[in-house]
């Protein structure tokens, strides 16, 4: 039932119980089918396949190529409007007048050029709305007989795929992951840990749940099934989970219409916050923080009607204002006002994580005199902080010793506020104390590998996985300000949206920076041709999905690519019923459908809030290209966003994003040197198990050794 998740989720193909047999023509199958797509089988799973009964060897084959399909797109047709794309592609205005001459001359002849022009000045005329415009003239196997089959090279994705252990196996392994993560998850990972917590939940469970919103998915499902709670410690955990029971937001960013609970569920809710407030008055200090949400939810709990909770109505007391609660944050904002920071850094103490969030604004306000005891401070609160809130306080230091060109804060919906940063730089001494105190923490607590650590170098410049918030869901997806190398000559973008109800037209645009972050072209539906770059043609309808495409190949002028989708009208990523991004790198000389999965070297969903999406820029450097992933939106404007109307926005989110020093796996590299054997991969198998450290696993590795890819990255992160 969850073979195609885990697939696509770790690479690992679950292995099959059906009866053994002679599946081996099953097999030669698979294994071509898969390296039309790029992909490949291990010899181990090609071995499974091939020992089944034809029909249970068939039914895993066809799962495993659906997954991978789905995994880079392959699972729609990707057709292009102009049909010989990239070739065939006209000029902008040639293009504009001849749907022009079309809309003007309805009945047939040749339009005059003053006939043209009395048909634009008139104002008549919606260029969107002419003849033939915004639609496709042909359909997806008229696209592939005008191009010849692919022209492979050795530069091709070729992804391996594992033999795991049983479904029942992989999936549990799979829940516990995700249950028991130490950083958040995103959308993509939320929806699957909901779906296994389903069929979870009586087998194993995780030893901790640390972050809260897993709690919430996990506690959503035990409510509406009638079990027990779990790992509730504080009074907003309810209120995550009747967030998340109600179809909403579990971050509690977002607002959510909660729904009616009935008895049972009202029961379970109240005593939940009835044992938390007993065991701690003092957390009623945090109803503040989602004060009308508290009250929204005691108008559905009815907490008046059972007087055998009184702790719980205490909660909805302070809520209507009955009752005053100051918490810490209150308290410490208090003590900033009054100038005495040493006092808020105190008050701070009892919260270790908010402390640790503080510590900036704190070791800037303080005076000379105070500064020892904020370090003090700070110093106690690093072993009772998560290891989450250690890094994140790492990657922030080392971004303190000068001025930021510009601010940039990400939200957890991924839209992005930047503004100038007006903050004095930490002292370098203060920065190289704090970076000491903050590497002994994080190392001693660092999971210790048992072998030899094998790293596979394009790993080292992926930002560590703080939070699921910062990333998509999709095929070879990094966090946000990771860095991976480009292959090839040429750029392909592409993007993909099929709307649920509406007309929805998305628009893919290209825009072109230079040294300094100035605009140095575009490419788009008003400008279909720039410095060899092109684009494949508007779509402005798509009941059954449509595709556009840009090449930009990589001797284009300009330091920076930034590829956008704009919703010009329609749903919003989040209504369209699916929508995705991704890039193909090709050699020059490779001829071929628009769209082929084997050149696929990236493809991330897009769900974030905005009306222009960012997924990722492409860097000119000293060695060449590189992808860096941005998944940032922009709030654009209801309908009619392009690309000319957002490039001042574009470029100093891009700028302030380039510039930023993440925490990456190198980071984490470098701790382990100072007591594990690490050694650069290089293609060649060791003799001896090891430790491998990389984006995907490779085949033939000893037994016996423990492997850490891109999937698993997150568990890295100390608890």
């Amino acid at each position: 039932m969850y073979e195609k998740i885990i697939i696509q989720k770790t690479l690992r193909v679950p292995a099959s119980t059906g009866v053994a047999g002679d599946g081996t023509p099953v097999a030669r199958q698979l294994d071509a089918a898969l390296l039309d797509v790029g992909f490949s089988a291990s010899r181990a799973l090609l071995d499974h396949i091939g020992a089944l009964a034809p029909e249970p060897a068939m039914d895993l084959a066809a799962t495993v190529v659906s997954a991978v399909r789905e995994l880079v797109g392959d699972h729609v047709r990707h057709n292009a409007y102009f049909i010989g794309f990239p070739g065939g592609v006209p000029d902008t205005v040639e293009f504009w007048t001849e749907r022009l001459r079309a809309a003007v001359l309805t009945g047939g002849g040749t339009a005059t050029e003053a006939q043209l022009r009395d048909a634009v000045r008139s104002g008549g005329i919606d260029l969107l709305e002419l003849p033939g415009y915004g639609t496709y003239q042909h359909t997806y196997d008229e696209l592939l007989a005008a191009h010849d089959e692919l022209i492979a090279t050795a530069g091709d994705r070729v992804t391996l795929l594992h033999l795991g252990d049983t479904a029942e196996v992989e999936a549990e392994r799979l829940y516990l992951a995700l249950a028991g993560s130490t950083t958040p998850h995103g959308e993509a990972d939320l929806a699957i840990l909901s779906e296994l917590a389903v069929a979870r939940m009586d087998g194993a469970q995780p030893a901790t749940i640390p972050v809260r919103e897993n709690r919430a998915v996990l506690n959503g499902v035990r409510l509406v099934l009638g079990r027990p709670l779990v790992a509730v410690d504080s009074i907003t955990d309810v209120l995550r989970l009747a967030s998340q029971v109600s179809g909403g937001d579990v971050s509690l960013a977002a607002p959510t219409r909660l729904r009616a609970f009935p008895r049972r569920e009202r029961r379970v809710l109240l005593a939940a916050l009835n044992e938390v407030v007993a065991a701690s008055p003092a957390k009623l200090g945090d109803v503040a923080r989602h004060t009308e949400r508290w009250k929204r939810l005691g108008e559905r709990l009815h907490p008046h009607e059972y007087a055998e909770w009184p702790h719980a109505r205490e909660v909805f007391a302070v809520a209507r204002g009955e009752r005053r609660v100051r918490n810490v944050a209150g308290r410490a904002e208090e003590a900033f006002r009054a100038g005495a920071v040493g006092s808020a850094a105190s008050v701070l103490s009892a919260a270790p994580g908010m402390l640790l969030r503080s510590a900036d604004r704190l070791l800037r306000q303080a005076s000379p005199a105070e500064r020892a005891a904020v370090v003090e401070a700070v110093t106690g609160a690093l072993g009772s902080a998560s290891g989450r809130v250690l890094c994140s306080l790492r990657e922030h230091i080392d971004n303190r010793l000068t001025p930021a060109s510009a601010r940039m804060y990400a939200s957890r919906s991924r839209n992005a506020w930047v503004g100038p940063d007006r903050r004095p730089p930490l002292p370098a001494e203060l920065v190289a104390e704090l970076s000491a105190l903050l590497d002994a923490e994080i190392s001693a607590r660092l999971p210790q590998p048992r072998r030899p650590l094998l790293v596979d170098p394009e790993v080292l410049e992926v930002a560590l996985p703080l939070s699921g918030k910062a990333t998509e869901g999709g095929f070879r997806v990094l966090p946000r300000g990771s860095r991976a190398p480009v292959s090839g000559e040429l750029l392909r973008f592409f993007t993909y949206w099929r709307q649920t109800s509406r007309r929805t037209d998305y628009d893919l645009s290209a825009l072109l920076l230079d040294d300094d972050f100035h605009t140095a072209g575009q490419v788009s539906w008003t400008n279909y041709r720039h410095d060899g770059a092109a684009y494949s043609g508007d779509i402005t309808d798509a009941p059954d999905g449509a595709t556009e495409f840009i090449d930009m190949p990589l001797t284009v002028g300009g330091r920076y690519v930034v590829p956008q989708v704009n919703i010009y009208s329609g749903e919003s990523f989040g209504e369209v019923a699916e929508s995705m991004f991704g890039y193909q790198a090709r050699a020059r000389e490779q001829r071929g459908a628009p769209f082929d999965a084997r050149t696929v070297r990236a493809r991330s969903q897009m769900r974030g809030s905005g009306r222009v999406a960012l997924p990722m820029v492409f860097a000119k450097g000293e060695h060449g290209w590189q992808a860096v992933w941005l998944h940032l939106y922009l709030s654009g404007r209801p309908s009619f966003n392009r690309v000319e109307d957002n490039t001042f926005t574009t470029a100093d989110r891009v700028r302030a994003l380039l510039e930023r020093r993440y925490l990456t796996v190198s980071y984490l590299v470098d701790l382990w040197r100072a007591g594990t054997e690490v050694t650069a991969w290089d293609g060649r198998l060791p003799d001896e198990p090891v430790t491998f450290l990389g984006l995907e696993a490779p085949e033939g590795l000893p037994e016996g050794s423990q492997v850490y890819p891109l999937d698993r990255l997150g568990e890295l992160i100390p608890e």
